[in-house]
């Protein structure tokens, strides 16, 4: 009797830390409900949401599947990926959707890649492209220039934001490296709030950036992940899990 005592109160000790800690399961792992994506190149598998581009459906442009459940300001979000060798993806989060580009997201991003090249950097998809490369620790300044598509464009330098400013080091790249899994699943954790931008891969801090650029930066917006532009690749995501702060 007091081991079913035990048990029960362990069970609802359990169900109490998850109502304490405030993560709702954002993907049922059964079908797209609460997504909105191209059928050619997102669908649920084994359990998993896959994104896959096949010789047969390669991509012009980059695509993504948009979670609708809102527009997430500060949280943080986790789960799990799994990306083929080849593998081009990443998640987006405060972005805006285009309208003349179809389910394509423009905005903060959680870098992710089949050969860890860039995973845990922060990227700004369709805008000042890289704020910090893996092991970086970064502060993009306020933004003095025009406010137009054309002057942002022309502060990028070498594909990163030309005005970032390097402010630690979390480790080297390479070093970071080494704690991420290749072809295999991988544990992401994204903590978000006010202006500071934390990624996480397999709990290492891989990049860190505060953003006191108000012109361009977001304070909350579309969450979304991405299969990219290139070779033939898949990608896999489960246990998405998010917490608005």
């Amino acid at each position: 009797m007091l081991a079913v005592i035990a048990t029960v109160s362990i069970n609802m000790s359990c169900v109490a830390q998850k109502k304490k800690n405030g993560f709702v399961k954002i993907f049922d792992g059964k079908s797209l409900k609460g997504w909105d994506g191209d059928p050619t190149y997102w669908r649920v598998e084994n359990g998993n949401l896959v994104g896959e581009i096949t010789p047969s459906t390669l991509l012009k442009t980059n695509n993504f599947i948009i979670w609708r459940g809102g527009e997430p300001g500060d949280f943080e979000f986790t789960g799990e990926f799994n990306i083929t060798e080849a593998g081009n993806s990443g998640i987006n989060y405060r972005s805006e959707q285009l309208t003349d580009v179809p389910f394509a997201l423009r905005g903060y991003q959680a870098d992710i890649d089949g050969q860890n090249r860039y995973t845990g950097q922060n990227y700004e998809e369709r805008k000042r492209t890289t704020l910090a490369y893996r092991g970086q620790k970064t502060t993009i300044p306020p933004y003095t220039g025009e406010a137009t598509p054309e002057a942002v464009r022309a502060n990028v330098k070498r594909n990163a934001w030309g005005g970032l400013t390097v402010t630690g080091s979390l480790g080297s790249s390479d070093s970071l490296k080494t704690f991420i899994k290749s072809q295999d699943w991988n544990t992401f954790r994204l903590v978000v709030k006010g202006n500071r931008l934390q990624h996480y891969i397999n709990d290492i801090l891989m990049s860190d950036v505060t953003d006191e650029d108000t012109v361009n930066g977001k304070a909350k917006g579309l969450l979304g992940v991405q299969v990219h532009v290139g070779p033939p690749m898949k990608v896999q995501y489960r246990n998405l899990m998010l917490k608005q702060l």
